[in-house]
């Protein structure tokens, strides 16, 4: 019997199950995400990303990412196979206020989240910290590298999100694959971490 790739629910020839497990990648407008999900993903992407028009001017705060283009308006999703009893699934969250009512529907299920970071706009942030905080899904904060941005410290983000000790902080860039992986090992880490400390 041949490994069916393109079924979610698939089973392997002796009958296992194949685990599938979900992880978000949020933060603010224009901090990462798609690129993140586009990078690290083993298939073509699915993207839900749409012109920005004259219509967001006054509604969406460009601040920051005046050249940004398009926006993601619903999600972001990719594939990574660990084993072949282990599939991660990805699902980018909109940046945007207006569409952050489509979170609590994206994190259903998920077991952890990275929270993208830019040190120019780390305010912007605080919203995907505080989500994840009230709903106690394990997160990491990944500061991804931006060309003609601050460079800080991990310990100096987490001072300035004021972020418990245990939450890590990670420096990346999001468009290189290596350090997506990275990434993605230490949100697993950690969230294994909590899980067996609340057992």
């Amino acid at each position: 019997m041949a490994f069916d790739d393109s079924d979610p629910h698939r089973a392997e020839p002796d009958g296992l199950p194949v685990a599938a497990v979900k992880l978000l990648v949020a933060g603010g407008f224009g901090v990462g995400k798609t690129t993140l999900v586009g990078t690290i993903s083993e298939i073509p992407p699915l993207r839900t990303e749409e012109l920005i028009t004259e219509l967001s001017k006054g509604i969406d705060d460009l601040s920051g990412v005046e050249s940004k283009s398009t926006t993601t308006v619903a999600l972001d999703f990719g594939r990574i196979t660990i084993s072949p009893e282990l599939v991660l699934y990805l699902f980018g969250t909109p940046g945007q206020d207006r569409f952050w009512f489509m979170w609590d529907e994206l994190a259903e299920g998920a077991i952890g989240a990275v929270v993208l970071a830019d040190t120019g706009r780390l305010d912007d942030c605080f919203p995907a910290v505080d989500f994840f905080e009230r709903r106690r899904i394990p997160f990491v904060i990944g500061v991804n590298r931006f060309d003609g941005q601050p460079v800080y410290t991990p310990l100096e983000v987490r001072q300035a999100l004021d972020l418990d000790a245990q939450i890590p902080v990670q420096i990346c860039d999001v468009r290189e694959r290596d350090s997506c992986r990275d990434l993605l090992i230490t949100l697993a880490e950690h969230a294994l971490t909590l899980a067996m400390a609340a057992t």
